[in-house]
C-alpha cells in the first residue's frame, strides 16, 4: 500500500468512526445548548444593564427637574448634577448649560428630538423634563461604559462560540475513545476471525455492559456457524462416499468398453465419468477445508505432470520448458491444473484452443492457462474463485479448489482476461530451491502416472 493510499484510508476510517460521530454529535448538541444559554444570559445581562442605565438617567433628570419647581430640593439636585445638562427656554434658545456644553448657550437648541447625540466624541443619551417656568431641562448621560460592557459581553460570546466546539470535540473524542475501547478491541478481534481456519470464541470483558453482550452474541453466532459447517462437511463427506465407489466402478467399466469397442458414445460417457469423479474430489476438498488437508510432497519430473494432464484434458497445447522437476503434491497439483484446463476447454469449445505454459525459476514455478473463449465476466471479478460461483454453467467448485490447492503449496492463483481475448489464469508455487530449505521429508522418486488421482 502506498503512503497516499494509507493516508486516505486513515482519513476515511476517521470520518466513519463511531467515536468521531458520537463526539461530533455531542459537540454539536452541547454547542447548541451553550449558545442558547449564553445568548439568554447575555441578553438578560444587557437588558438589565440597559434598564439600570435608563433608570439612572431618568432619576437624574427627575431630580434636576424637581429642583426647578421646588427650591427645597436644590440640595438633592446638586448631588445629581450632570456634566451634560442644558436649560432650553420657551423660545428654543439655550439659556444655560454645563461646562461641557457652554458652546450652545445663547444659541438655538441643536439636537431636535434625538435621544442619542454625539458630544465631544462621546455618545450621550438624553431625556427632557419640564422645568416649571424656566422652560425645558435637557439631561444627558454618556453611554461609553454601557457600550464597553456590551462589546465585552459580545466578544466573550463570540470567543465562547469559537473555542467551545474545539474543546467539546476533543473532550468528546477522548471520552468516547475510553468509553468505546472495549468495542474497538472487540471489532479488532472479530475482524481477525477466519471461518476457514478457526472459529474460536472471543474473550469476554469482565464488566457486563453492552460490549459484553455484543461479544456474547458473536460467540453464540460463531458456535452456530461452526455447528452448521460441521453438518455441511458431514453431509458432503457422506455424498462423496456414496458416489465414490459407484463412479470408480463405472469409470473402469467404461474404459474397458471403450478399449474393446472404440465407440465414440462410450468414450464420451467415460469423459463424463471422469468429470463426475473430479467433482466428487472437489466436494471432498471443500468438505475437508484447509485445516484437515495435508499435502504429500514429492519431487517429480514436469513431464510426468504433463502426461497426466494431457490424458485428462485432451487437446491441450503445452508450451514452455517441461524438462525440469517440480516439488509438489502431484495429486493435488494435477487436480488444480486439471480444473483450470477443464474450465478453459469448456469456455473455448471443441474448436477452440487451450494452452498451458510452464515457466520455472529457482524461486518460482508458474503455470499459465490461456483459452480462446469469451473471457471472464466483468461483473464477477474475484468472486469467480468463491465456491459455487460460475460464469460458464459449471459447478463453480473448480476455481475455488484450485486456488485453495495453490495456497496450500505456498503459492497463489489469479485470473484475468488476456489482451488478445480469452481468459488467462496464472498459478504459481514456490520453486524446488526454496523447498529444499524446508524441514519436510521429500520423496524424490517419481510417482506413478495415474490418469486420475484416486477418489477420496
Amino acid at each position: 500500500m502506498t503512503p497516499g493510499a494509507g493516508l486516505h484510508s486513515a482519513r476515511v476510517a476517521w470520518r466513519h468512526s463511531l467515536r468521531f460521530r458520537l463526539a461530533l454529535t455531542y459537540s454539536l448538541l452541547a454547542l447548541g445548548l451553550i449558545t442558547l444559554i449564553t445568548l439568554g444570559v447575555v441578553t438578560l445581562l444587557l437588558g438589565r444593564m440597559e434598564r439600570q442605565f435608563q433608570d439612572r438617567l431618568n432619576e437624574r433628570a427627575d431630580t434636576l427637574a424637581q429642583a426647578f419647581t421646588d427650591p427645597g430640593s436644590l440640595g438633592r439636585a446638586a448631588g445629581s448634577a450632570s456634566a451634560y445638562t442644558m436649560l432650553i427656554g420657551f423660545d428654543g434658545q439655550v439659556t444655560s448649560a454645563s461646562s461641557a456644553l457652554r458652546e450652545y448657550i445663547e444659541a438655538p437648541y441643536p439636537f431636535g428630538d434625538l435621544s442619542r447625540v454625539p458630544v465631544q466624541n462621546t455618545t450621550v443619551r438624553v431625556v427632557k423634563r419640564k422645568a416649571g417656568n424656566f422652560g425645558t431641562l435637557w439631561v444627558g448621560l454618556p453611554e461609553d461604559d454601557l457600550l464597553s460592557a456590551r462589546q465585552s459581553a459580545l466578544s466573550a460570546l463570540l470567543l465562547a462560540l469559537i473555542v467551545s466546539p474545539a474543546v467539546l470535540l476533543l473532550t468528546g473524542w477522548f471520552v468516547g475513545r475510553r468509553a468505546l475501547a472495549g468495542l474497538e478491541s472487540a471489532a479488532s478481534l472479530a475482524d481477525r476471525i477466519d471461518p476457514t481456519r478457526s472459529l474460536e470464541t472471543l474473550p469476554l470483558p469482565g464488566r457486563e455492559d453492552e460490549v459484553h453482550r455484543l461479544l456474547a452474541a458473536i460467540n453464540r453466532l460463531l458456535v452456530r456457524i461452526e455447528a452448521g459447517q460441521a453438518r455441511e462437511k458431514q453431509l458432503l463427506g457422506q455424498i462423496v462416499h456414496e458416489l465414490g465407489a459407484p463412479l470408480t466402478v463405472l469409470k473402469a467399466s467404461l474404459q474397458r468398453a471403450e478399449e474393446r469397442t472404440g465407440d465414440a458414445e462410450v468414450a464420451r460417457a467415460a469423459l463424463v465419468a471422469d468429470e463426475l469423479t473430479f467433482t466428487t474430489q472437489d466436494l471432498m476438498q471443500l468438505a475437508r477445508g484447509q485445516l484437515e488437508l495435508k499435502l504429500a510432497w514429492h519431487y517429480i519430473p514436469a513431464r510426468t505432470l504433463q502426461g497426466r494432464l494431457d490424458r485428462l484434458v485432451p487437446g491441450t497445447t503445452f508450451l514452455g520448458d517441461w524438462q525440469g522437476g517440480i516439488l509438489c503434491d502431484p495429486d493435488r497439483l494435477t487436480q488444480a491444473l486439471r480444473n483450470l484446463l477443464a474450465n478453459a476447454r469448456r469456455a473455448a469449445g471443441p474448436a477452440g484452443t487451450v494452452t498451458l505454459t510452464l515457466q520455472e525459476t529457482p524461486e518460482r514455478v508458474t503455470f499459465t492457462v490461456h483459452d480462446s473463449g469469451p473471457g471472464l465476466p466483468d461483473d464477477l471479478g474475484e468472486r469467480i474463485f468463491e465456491p459455487f460461483v460460475s460464469g460458464a454453467g459449471s459447478s463453480g467448485l473448480g476455481l475455488s479448489v484450485a486456488r485453495q490447492i495453490a495456497r496450500l503449496h505456498g503459492g497463489e492463483l489469479g485470473g484475468t482476461n488476456h489482451a488478445q481475448g480469452g481468459a488467462l489464469f496464472t498459478l504459481t508455487i514456490p520453486g524446488a530451491a526454496l523447498g529444499d530449505e524446508e524441514d519436510e521429508p521429500l520423496d524424490e522418486d517419481p510417482v506413478e502416472e495415474d490418469p486420475v488421482p484416486a477418489a477420496p
